[in-house]
């Protein structure tokens, strides 16, 4: 399976996104962008009116907001990927619609405490899984290696499936994470508040593999 490097992008404004965005579009093909409402996670992040410069890089969103349909139906076309958490869906039928619907693709995020079990009605619906190896909404926060297991019984439930993970990934972790079956890893503030981002990237690169 294809194996990424995803920067994760957390701006309060649109200079603070053009900044972090700068940094890394060079470097990556990929880039995703951490929405947060204050509400579903105690923190705030492009839960404004942005917008993104034309670039080789595809966006995904990790949205960390309540109703998630609304942030769709304004800015779902900014994107090409929407990571709705499972646990904001009142409706993962009708989300799973809504993006298929604008031609984005869609996945669902699970945050630590919230079981595999709950997405397998769904699996031959979207695109990826996001498994949080951190409890969400900010740069820095510890890794937890007991999502080890629930990454391994997802990738032998589904072999073929887009696996990702978010939260902790460092140079030290995310070979722990390659090894049980991810292959796409979201990196923030490892990589985004590096001295060098470039060697940042290329540090992990080196680790899976890629």
């Amino acid at each position: 399976m294809n194996k990424k490097i995803v920067p994760a992008i957390i701006a309060k404004n649109q200079n603070e996104l053009n900044e972090r965005l700068s940094k890394v579009i060079k470097y990556v093909d990929l880039v995703q962008l951490d929405v947060m409402d204050n509400r579903f996670v105690p923190n705030t992040s492009l839960f404004f009116d942005f917008s993104l410069s034309k670039t080789k890089c595809q966006f995904e969103t990790h949205l960390m907001v309540q109703n998630p349909e609304d942030w769709i139906e304004r800015n779902g076309n900014k994107v090409d990927t929407v990571l709705v958490h499972y646990e904001s869906c009142n409706n993962p039928k009708k989300i799973i619609e809504q993006v298929k619907t604008a031609g984005k693709k869609i996945g669902f995020v699970l945050n630590p405490k919230t079981p595999i079990s709950k997405l397998t009605g769904f699996l031959n619906d979207i695109d990826q899984v996001l498994i949080m190896t951190v409890n969400p909404g900010f740069y820095g926060s510890p890794f937890l290696p007991e999502m080890l297991e629930k990454i391994s019984n997802l990738r032998k439930l589904k072999p073929k499936l887009d696996i990702e993970v978010d939260g902790g990934i460092t140079d030290k972790t995310i070979g722990l994470v390659d090894k049980v079956g991810a292959n796409m890893f979201v990196s923030g503030s490892y990589i985004v508040k590096s001295d060098n981002v470039e060697e940042a990237i290329n540090s992990l690169k080196e680790i899976i593999g890629d």
